[in-house]
């Protein structure tokens, strides 16, 4: 019969540490649980955070440039269809229209996006259309090889 006071004595001593003292450690398990998933979450929604024209890419084993803001992206998707941002342009306004948009002159870098199904020339025709309005800041956006 006395076993069983001393067993509920000592359970009472095991949350005290030395000194008769509180234990005031934090446990940290929950919290750490708590941003393991938000991580888990943010690396499956960030691929999917891309917003602008779908268009499937070509592949090259180009390296990524850093950006700090978002840049100026002309995009040609499959059927042909010239976007200036998000925004569809015809290919005859696109050189008053980059004139009009470009923020820093034509020395600002230009992006150009095209679909690996879309028609050589059609590309070509831009590309054109971005010399003739003064850019010579290029730059032809793929993905990475194997991806």
């Amino acid at each position: 019969m006395g076993s069983s006071f001393g067993s509920s004595g000592s359970s009472r001593r095991s949350s005290r540490i030395r000194g008769g003292g509180v234990n005031a450690e934090i446990n940290v398990t929950p919290m750490v649980d708590v941003m393991l998933v938000l991580l888990i979450i943010f690396m499956i929604s960030a691929p999917l955070l891309t917003v602008g024209v779908p268009i499937d890419l070509p592949q090259s084993q180009a390296k990524s440039l850093d950006q700090e803001r978002e840049p100026l992206t002309l995009s040609v998707n499959d059927k042909g269809q010239v976007f200036l941002q998000n925004t569809e342009i015809k290919i005859e306004e696109l050189v008053d229209k980059l004139k009009a948009v470009a923020k820093q002159g034509t020395e600002e870098r230009i992006y150009v996006r095209g679909d690996k199904k879309v028609d050589y020339g059609t590309v070509m025709r831009v590309m054109g259309r971005l010399q003739a309005a003064g850019y010579r800041k290029v730059a032809l956006v793929t993905e990475v090889e194997g991806s």
